[in-house]
């Protein structure tokens, strides 16, 4: 099963009310899909967290060193492709670009052998999964702690019992909205809270402190991801567990974090820490370290799928008669794509999603979405 080609697509809409994170306004929703076709015509997908330009640029200058080789070669093409680039790779996009191609190649698999993925990479501990909605985004020029309060209610009433807000605009700002927001869910629904890192240290641990009277379930990035010396004092100066890792790729980077006693709570995200390969890599890491694995997810519906896939696989940590299934994260966010381009959109059911069955992903894309929602 060789090689033919490789093709990226990058999907763009415009969004007519934009958001904004700590650090950046979003205006539009733009992923990046990576295809891979062999020579009997077997297709697989693949999507890359990040600037989709930018990964399109990288999984291009990859693709003459996939063409003609094996599909079946996961492993042997993930290390020639890293080894290719590392000197100047060893973080950032050659993560994210490798994790389209892997993923992309695990779908292939999954067709050829008429298997899913999960099963391919030794079976499910679980076929559903217990989902957290995540939005509460600042609508740009709005009041983030109402909208976010109405936001969160709704969700809720869908089924959903635990959701996910965005923080980092300001102190006084973020407890307002985090209090709305408690009131808003009631006490019974998980509440986490994440920074996307638009905190120092000292200011993480005042909200931290704070904030704990609203009974958090985590804190996730509350300081940039290369301050891991500013993550141990957060961890110990606050009581709410500390999570993250959606930008520490690579297993190297997670080690690092997980040596210094980051975080409680590890998010790797399968379209950015390097695939389903080095994110299966990063079970035994977590094991190790004995800390939870909760997977970051951010995109279309394969995003979701290979997410769901990654989510099957999850030892329980630890083994015992109450086993715990971690969240999925569940995008809610504005992004008319992101169930259009598959023939089946994997939605929720009473804030729980079950994992794909079909070969492969399990999904079937849609070409006419694909090609109204491609960039020019």
């Amino acid at each position: 099963m060789k090689i033919a080609k490789v093709q990226t697509h990058i999907l763009h809409h415009d969004l007519a009310q934009p958001f904004q994170s700590s650090f950046s306004t979003f205006r539009a929703r733009r992923h990046l899909l990576v295809e891979i076709e062999t020579e009997s015509g077997l297709i697989g997908w693949g999507e890359c967290l990040g600037p989709a330009d930018i990964n399109a640029a990288v999984v291009t200058a990859m693709t003459p060193m996939l063409i003609g080789r094996s599909a079946h070669d996961i492993e042997p093409i993930w290390l020639d492709l890293y080894n290719q680039f590392r000197d100047q790779g060893q973080r950032g996009v050659i993560h994210t670009a490798l994790s389209g191609i892997d993923i992309a190649l695990w779908d292939l698999a999954g067709k050829y052998f008429d298997a899913p993925i999960h099963q391919l990479m030794g079976g499910a501990w679980r076929r559903v999964i217990p989902a957290y909605a995540t939005g509460g985004f600042r609508p740009e020029g709005g009041d983030h702690a109402a909208a976010c309060a109405a936001e969160m209610a709704q969700y809720v009433g869908e089924g959903f019992e635990a959701v996910k807000i965005k923080i980092g605009y300001g102190i006084e700002s973020d407890l307002k909205t985090i209090a709305a927001t408690r009131q808003a869910i009631g006490p019974n629904t998980e509440l986490m809270i994440d920074a996307n890192h638009g905190y120092d240290a000292v200011d993480a641990i005042e909200v931290g402190r704070r904030a704990s009277q609203y009974d958090i379930h985590w804190f996730e990035e509350p300081v940039v991801p290369e301050a891991l010396r500013a993550y141990q004092q957060v961890r110990q100066g606050q009581p709410i567990p500390l999570a993250g890792g959606e930008t520490w790729h690579g297993r190297w980077a997670i080690d690092e974090a997980l040596q210094q006693n980051t975080v409680q709570i590890l998010q790797p995200d399968v379209c950015g820490v390097g695939g389903l390969s080095e994110a299966r890599k990063i079970i035994t890491l977590a094991d190790i370290h004995q800390v939870r694995l909760v997977p970051h997810v951010w995109g279309t519906a394969v995003a979701l799928a290979a997410g769901l896939q990654f989510h099957a696989i999850l030892p329980p940590n630890p083994p015992s008669h109450e086993q715990r299934s971690p969240r999925l994260e569940f995008d809610r966010t504005y992004n008319p794509f992101r169930q259009d381009i598959v023939e089946a959109p994997i939605e929720h059911k009473n804030g729980q999603v079950a994992v794909p069955q079909g070969p492969g992903l399990g999904i079937s894309i849609n070409r006419d979405a694909l090609l109204a929602y491609r960039a020019a």
